[in-house]
């Protein structure tokens, strides 16, 4: 799971990108309501989380204006205004959670899933098609319910899968969820990790196969329920 950063604070998002990545989420981050808009739109976000005092304008108005564009992504508002109208304010604005400064980070992780938990957002506790499942909190893989340890990519791979499990995958947000704004990911990042993934359900006796839907992305089904070959599968 990758969240936006809306904090022109560089200390504070150090500090929010390390707690996140202890609690399995992972965090892009921008320190204008002018680069967050841009983000926004270019990437596949979980959620985002806006700070109100950014330097080029409020970030009211940016919430305000995603949500004008028909933008539904959750927005949880961290800040130091915390008085009951600036809380309504935020609330009405948009924003679907609100949380002031100081804060513990244990709340925060846990708001944002619970904002993920919520009927039609993205996040389920566990996810499972055929005879694997995945706890998304604690980040482990289980087949035929025994615990199988797989890397932190390899993980975010399967999620991805799980969540659009009988349905094709673009391989555009296999690298927005892998890569983030880094930009850091070769040409074929995206195909090496799903080799793996591949190789580890395999060994680890799962029932379901990831296939290459050519020139599209990534589609996972279930052996055991069909032994059709998806159109458009990419041998290998």
């Amino acid at each position: 799971m990758r969240v936006l950063l809306v904090e022109d604070s560089t200390e504070l998002v150090s500090l929010l990108k390390k707690g996140l990545s202890r609690g399995g989420i992972e965090a892009d981050s921008v320190g204008t309501a002018g680069d967050a808009s841009h983000a926004i739109a270019a990437m596949n976000y979980a959620a985002v989380v806006l700070d109100l005092g950014l330097p080029d304008e409020d970030g009211i108005s940016l919430l305000r204006d995603l949500r004008r564009r028909g933008d539904a992504t959750p927005v949880l508002v961290l800040t130091a205004r915390d008085g009951v109208s600036d809380r309504v304010t935020g609330l009405r604005a948009g924003a679907d959670d609100y949380l002031a400064k100081p804060f513990a980070m244990e709340e925060l992780i846990a708001r944002i899933e619970a904002l993920l938990r919520r009927p039609g957002a993205l996040l389920g506790r566990q996810l499972s098609f055929g005879n694997v499942a995945l706890d998304t909190e604690g980040r482990q893989v289980l087949v035929d319910g025994e615990t199988h340890a797989f890397p932190a990519r390899e993980t975010a791979v399967l999620e991805i899968l799980l969540r659009r499990s009988g349905n094709v995958a673009p391989k555009r947000l296999f690298e927005d969820h892998l890569f983030g704004l880094s930009g850091d990911v070769g040409s074929n990042a995206v195909e090496v990790y799903v080799h793996r993934l591949r190789k580890m359900l395999a060994d680890a006796g799962a029932t379901v196969k990831v296939h290459t839907v050519r020139g599209v992305g990534y589609l996972l089904t279930n052996e055991k329920m069909t032994g059709e070959k998806p159109a458009g599968e990419k041998s290998g």
